[in-house]
């Protein structure tokens, strides 16, 4: 597994560099790989996403500084900003049981075992695919899947960003957004959480376990 730190990204250009290693990863010419990013302030709509749950003008957005993608991940509406880790997984899943579902809830368990070092009860909720605290949600999460090579992937919320959640209906639920810091109320460096990001994930993912 290799493992791609790209720091703070625009939008666009990790969306490109995704779709090189999608690519690659069909050809065989790279291992299984993880990004880890931040992203400057962007709102990304899914397949499924509704265009009301931006619940302003991309005018409005534009003077925040705020970007707006359509793209080809599952899911509705997702906010992405500096105070979040994203973790694109670049995986080929007909070496891993060709089970989006499984792998889905891999992804879960990930955000869940870094939240149970903290001292904080992540779990699911059966239907809505993500981790929540209780019923407020800390990650999201949205997948695509090329030829069983996947891409897109989660998204940690570590420090308040409430400003430009409150632009959004978060994945089309209504429900309230939380994270890391307000949950430990204290803060916390993103160095440190990065690394818990990547070594459970490689606990999770080259143990090639099946934790749900």
């Amino acid at each position: 597994m290799k493992i791609e730190d790209l720091g703070l990204i625009d939008y666009k250009t990790a969306w490109n560099i995704q779709r090189e290693l999608v690519e690659k990863r069909k050809r065989g010419e790279i291992p299984d790989t993880l990004i880890v990013l931040r992203h400057h302030p962007v709102i990304t709509l899914g397949r499924r996403a509704k265009r009301e749950n931006v619940l302003v003008s991309e005018e409005v957005l534009k003077k925040k500084g705020v970007e707006l993608y359509f793209i080809e991940r599952g899911g509705d509406v997702t906010f992405h900003g500096p105070g979040q880790w994203v973790g694109y997984p670049i995986l080929d899943l007909k070496e891993r049981g060709r089970d989006i579902s499984l792998y889905l809830r891999n992804l879960e368990e990930v955000l869940i075992r870094v939240l149970k070092g903290y001292g904080i009860e992540g779990r699911r909720i059966r239907g809505m695919t993500g981790v929540w605290v209780e019923e407020r949600k800390i990650a999201s999460i949205g997948v695509a899947v090329s030829r069983w090579i996947t891409y897109h992937g989660f998204a940690f919320n570590v420090k308040p960003e409430d400003e430009y959640f409150s632009l959004i209906n978060p994945c089309g639920l209504g429900r309230e957004v939380t994270c890391l810091e307000k949950e430990l109320g204290r803060r916390v460096e993103m160095g440190e959480v990065k690394e818990e990001i990547v070594k459970e994930f490689l606990k999770v993912f080259e143990g090639r376990g099946d934790f749900y």
